[in-house]
């Protein structure tokens, strides 16, 4: 690790060659990302995710972030090439020159941050977030929810549908749904967002430092029972969900020169 911003490491040299049959080729369960794998395999080979130089996933967005997760804390980065419906995270797709293309590449270095949710029965579970952790509640009534942050109670009682923390990388997927801020890869910031408030009515949220350390408590929670979610790991009647950046663990994502995260988070903020 270097000492720049933790989110995101931006590496401006080239990479080194890759080697043709040193690429692990996977795809989302879709007939286009199939059959892209395979006529990609047939060019370049392919090999065991664990002696590849690179993973190539192909698919959406979706796809690339169950990809990521599954090399988390390995040194093998990931280059996404779009065979899906969403591709922020996605290079385009093109058969030719991919050697070269990512031997060019630039590097974007992530960090998730980690779940920690106590449920009403007294069960402990754990689940990392490259996206975001969220609280949603799972019935007709509104959740209430106290936050704290750093061991100071900053909202008492927040009365909504839930409340999200978002990386930055993430800050463009559902914190931008639920109308959070974007947020640059190297502000060093996580945006705390509610969903559909009711009291306070006007609060929006926050914008935490990325070191901070959330607590969410469910209020209420045998008559308004509350889920957590981090990316893909539900936890259902959580009573505590303490959430916080793990910048021991990393993974690098890879773009086409000019077509870097930070660039398209920046430019996400001037699409109309």
């Amino acid at each position: 690790m270097t000492d720049a911003p933790p989110q995101a490491v931006a590496q401006a040299a080239p990479r080194r060659g890759i080697e043709v049959g040193r690429i692990c080729f996977v795809a989302a369960p879709t007939a286009l990302a199939r059959d892209s794998r395979d006529r990609l395999i047939a060019r370049y080979g392919n090999c065991d995710v664990h002696t590849s130089e690179v993973v190539v996933a192909l698919g959406g967005d979706g796809f690339m972030l169950e990809t990521l997760h599954s090399v988390l804390g390995r040194p093998t980065p990931v280059y996404g090439m779009n065979c899906g419906s969403v591709g922020f995270l996605m290079n385009a797709f093109s058969e030719d020159d991919l050697p070269q293309r990512l031997a060019a590449s630039q590097e974007a270095l992530l960090h998730p941050l980690r779940m920690h949710a106590v449920t009403t029965a007294g069960v402990v579970e754990e689940a990392l977030a490259l996206n975001e952790v969220s609280l949603l509640r799972q019935l007709r009534q509104a959740s209430k929810i106290r936050i704290t942050v750093d061991g100071t109670v900053r909202l008492p009682e927040l009365i909504c549908d839930g409340v999200l923390l978002s990386t930055p990388a993430g800050s463009t997927a559902y914190n931008l749904s639920a109308h959070g801020p974007i947020v640059p890869l190297s502000a060093n910031l996580l945006p705390l967002t509610p969903i559909s408030a009711f009291r306070p009515r006007r609060w929006r949220g926050a914008l935490l430092p990325s070191t901070a350390e959330v607590l969410f408590e469910v209020l209420e929670a045998d008559k308004r029972p509350t889920a957590a979610v981090a990316d893909f790991t539900e936890v259902r009647n959580v009573l505590t969900v303490a959430v916080s950046e793990d910048r021991s663990i990393d993974v690098a994502v890879l773009f086409d020169p000019d077509q870097g995260l930070s660039e398209r988070i920046i430019a996400e903020q001037f699409t109309v």
